[in-house]
């Protein structure tokens, strides 16, 4: 399967996901390029975006289950194979 670079915006509005969270993001290392956090604390909301290299079964592995968390949201843009 070829490798792909995509890109996602995960929105997190509970606080007690982000442990969880982070456990995801630590799991799937290896196709994480870059990671930026960003705290909006006056909307009381955090937004993390993280630049991906791998294929597409392996970003779907990382943001099936951020999805899948009270109070996140993600958004995943994918570009053709390099």
């Amino acid at each position: 399967m070829e490798k792909r670079i995509g890109a996602a915006l995960i929105l997190v509005e509970n606080l007690d996901s982000t442990i969880k969270l982070n456990q995801i993001l630590s799991a799937h290392a290896d196709i994480i390029i870059a990671r930026q956090g960003i705290p909006l604390q006056q909307r009381g909301i955090r937004v993390i975006s993280i630049v991906l290299e791998g294929t597409t079964d392996q970003i779907g592995a990382l943001t099936g289950p951020i999805g899948k968390l009270s109070g996140v949201q993600v958004k995943t843009l994918m570009l053709k194979g390099i």
